[in-house]
């Protein structure tokens, strides 16, 4: 074996390498993700689905003067037939794609930085938040964000006098207005401030069913306390767990990768040749999905859906139910092949191929298990549409959930008798069995293959160890942030929690509270090893509306706020455990993350609550239909409701012993037993693709198919085994250096367009502007299926 350097590294001896690479000594811990070349059966494994290390045909440059991607990244291995090797462990992500360069001395905290940080902030909340509101629900790219972000600091650059000037002093003041370049570092808190914000909060979602549903208008000050309580208690947790959930090198977070690819190439070694068609690469590409997403998501919609079968059968039910995907709640979208990446997205591009078969498995038990559910009946599904979001009575309308309520909205026994019992789409009901499969297949999964890296790390936190990690290394240089800082901003949002709960008439109990963050604590280690290895942030939502059913029983809100706290708590604190990833890639200082983060949160919050409350105002009517339009949906509204209904005010009568959905909570049991099958058969046999099934991220998706747009995932499909098993096997070279560069320009372009587009014509500026109807923009749905009626037929 023999390494090429890059940059000015060590220059490793052959034992060296074969040890850094194999990495004999933790095999297990990366193997799932992407299995470790030194597995017994890595001969088969080539063979198989799973791309191995001995059978690459891609050259690269041998001229290490061009081959620069990411200065002083420590080596590029290649196989003993001279060819780049095939990455495969977290260690190889780890070594071969970041770069280990970094200038202590660079400003960071200048007029520029926080300028823009706190403008893309404003702009990130207000546009994620309207993105909760489209039938195809989307979120914010950081990578978008990132672009963004470039091109205002190159403007603050330019047209503030420079160093050199004649109008810049050399003062403090003016090296704080613009100190030079526009630098990484600058760039990198840039974007994580403005990617902290971009999260929707799910108390948004509370005071929005309030509204909607209830007729319940929450105080102005009230709901921003509760935003930021809610938001901040997962931020202090995310620190409080860093040690091991950010600094090992197990904790890939493989979509970090992207941004992290694009930062290179903006601002590392911009005067080699390689580096130049890299940049040139990726915006001839953003140009490119610019401008042709103007025609599947404006001009010719067809292009995003396009399925064969709908044209050949454009009258037919079962045909829409099964192969429409166009529209939200249309159908599954089987055969389907859209071309629309504003759907697509960048995640083919980056996540682990163990995820996407997993993913992809979960998908085809939609085709089978949602259709046969409706045709058989089960839970009366005939009687309502093939998708939805809604409650319904038995025959089919609309449920009106006061009816059944108090004042104080309690359940009224009496009135459940006189009116019955509220119904779900059967394929809501698979949906919600899905989630609760994944929940306890992701506690076992994480125990079985990483329980012991996890430990290890805590273990080693606790006895204050080095940890091996060559990024973390390279942080030392920098101050720690103090684990009493989190603590501290722990304890002041618990106690701005408790008084809201009580100020705003919750109906949650403040030691109903305390348990809630408790069982949080507990979940996080595992929900957050999972999107730090498989790059996806699985629902935990019904995990915590099952505890506040069975702790609150009768009360919808509490159960609302009994979940905010306790999930929103994961989410956020997932999302800032991959941001504070990003951080240590890129060597941005630790007290730098916190600050840029730490004023993200309180941004977001603000700005997401303003815009939920304008969204909800003027499109109500939209909000509350089923299919909404092409624009404006109020399914994840609806949804968030109902689950409420269901689980605080009717737990006992719906999903009881007696009640018609016993099934859902028995998921969290039997998702417990799903992943221990396939690691018994992996320590027995080694089998090379046991480890590609990830039974968490399976389970996710049965029932995924039960809602949005589904016209797309074939496509999706296709472009994740293109990047993940083809260029990855037999073109190492090509997708080390364009693979995630690829993805950054894809979700670059569609978003800039969503962005424009939505303001411009969608009606998100006020007013819509509709292209006009012809062969590829049909009335109807775009695919030509059926437009099914509020009643399945």
């Amino acid at each position: 074996m023999r390494v090429e350097t890059v940059g000015n590294p060590p220059i490793y001896s052959p034992d060296t390498v074969a040890e850094l690479v194999g990495d004999g000594g933790n095999v297990l811990a990366h193997r799932h993700a992407y299995p470790a070349p030194d597995t017994p059966s890595i001969e088969k494994l080539a063979e198989n689905a799973y791309p191995g290390s001995t059978d690459s045909s891609d050259d690269i440059e041998k001229s290490s003067g061009q081959d620069d991607v990411g200065a002083n990244i420590e080596e590029v291995p290649y196989d003993d037939g001279g060819k780049e090797k095939v990455l495969e462990t977290a260690e190889d992500f780890a070594k071969i794609l970041i770069s280990l360069d970094d200038n202590p001395d660079l400003p960071i905290h200048t007029f520029r930085m926080w300028f823009t940080g706190i403008g893309l902030a404003i702009f990130a909340s207000v546009l994620g938040m309207l993105f909760q509101f489209r039938p195809q629900v989307l979120n914010v790219s950081p990578l978008f964000l990132q672009l963004i972000a470039y091109m205002m600091g190159r403007v603050f650059e330019f047209i503030i006098p420079s160093p050199g000037s004649k109008y810049h002093t050399g003062s403090a003041f003016w090296n704080w207005l613009n100190p030079g370049p526009f630098n990484l570092k600058e760039h990198v808190a840039t974007q994580i401030m403005s990617n902290t914000a971009a999260t929707a909060a799910t108390a948004c979602f509370v005071f929005a069913s309030d509204d909607l549903f209830y007729n319940i208008t929450i105080n102005p000050g009230n709901a921003i306390f509760t935003l930021l309580a809610s938001q901040l208690i997962g931020y202090g947790f995310a620190g409080m767990f860093r040690a091991f959930l950010v600094y090992p090198t197990v904790m890939l977070y493989p979509q970090n990768l992207i941004y992290v690819n694009l930062f290179d190439v903006l601002h590392r070694s911009k005067g080699e040749m390689l580096q130049g068609k890299r940049l040139r690469f990726f915006w001839y590409v953003t140009g490119a999905i610019f401008v042709y997403e103007w025609f599947p998501e404006y001009i010719a919609p067809l292009l995003g859906s396009f399925n064969i079968v709908c044209l050949a059968a454009r009258n037919s039910d079962w045909v829409s139910y099964i192969f429409g995907g166009a529209e939200a709640n249309e159908g599954m979208g089987l055969l389907g092949f859209g071309v629309d990446w504003a759907n697509i997205t960048s995640k083919p591009f980056y996540q682990p191929l163990s995820t996407q078969i997993s993913t992809y498995v979960g998908w085809a038990l939609n085709y089978i298990i949602l259709p046969a559910v409706f045709a058989t009946n089960v839970w009366n599904s005939k009687n309502f549409p093939f998708i939805s979001q809604n409650l319904f009575f038995e025959n089919g309308t609309v449920y009106n959930q006061n009816l059944i309520l108090n004042a104080d909205q309690s359940l009224n026994k009496t009135a459940l008798e006189i009116y019955g019992q509220p119904w779900q789409s059967g394929s809501t009901v698979i949906y919600n069995l899905g989630i609760n499969l994944s929940i306890g297949a992701t506690i076992v999964h994480i125990a079985l293959w990483y329980g012991k890296d996890i430990y290890d790390a805590f273990v080693a936190h606790i006895k204050r160890e080095p940890i091996d990690d060559i990024h973390y290394k390279k942080m030392a240089v920098y101050k720690e942030v103090p684990m009493w800082w989190y603590a501290a901003i722990t304890l002041a949002a618990f106690v701005t929690a408790m008084v809201c709960c009580y100020t705003e008439k919750s109906g949650l109990p403040w030691w109903a509270l305390i348990v809630a963050l408790i069982f949080a604590i507990i979940i996080l280690p595992f929900y957050g090893a999972m999107y730090a290895i498989s790059a996806v942030q699985l629902i935990v939502q019904n995990l915590f509306q099952i505890l506040g059913a069975a702790l609150v029983p009768g009360s919808s809100q509490a159960n609302m706020y009994f979940e905010l706290y306790s999930s929103q708590a994961i989410l956020q604190a997932t999302s800032m455990l991959s941001d504070l990833k990003l951080g240590q890639y890129t060597k941005l200082p630790p007290r730098s993350t916190f600050s840029v983060q730490m004023a993200g949160t309180v941004v977001g919050a603000l700005f997401n609550y303003v815009i939920m409350q304008d969204v909800v105002n003027k499109q109500r009517k939209i909000l509350l239909e089923n299919e909404g339009t092409r624009v404006w949906s109020g399914q994840q509204v609806q949804s968030y409701n109902a689950n409420a209904i269901l689980w605080g005010a009717l737990g006992k009568e719906i999903y009881g012993p007696s009640g018609p959905y016993f099934i859902v909570p028995l998921g969290l049991v039997i998702g417990l037993a799903l992943p221990i099958i396939p690691w018994l058969l992996w320590k027995k046999y080694k089998w090379s693709w046991l480890p590609l099934i990830n039974t968490a991220v399976l389970a996710y998706n049965i029932g995924d198919l039960a809602g949005g747009t589904n016209g797309y995932i074939n496509t999706w499909m296709v472009v994740g085994l293109t990047s993940h098993f083809y260029i990855r096997r037999y073109h190492a070279g090509w997708f080390r250096k364009y693979n995630y560069l690829l993805g950054a320009a894809v979700d670059g372009g569609s978003q800039i367009f969503v962005f424009i587009f939505s303001f411009a014509l969608a009606g998100a500026g006020g007013v819509a502007v509709n292209f006009p109807n012809w062969a590829l923009n049909p009335v109807g749905n775009a695919d030509y299926c059926k437009v099914t009626g509020q009643e399945a037929s």
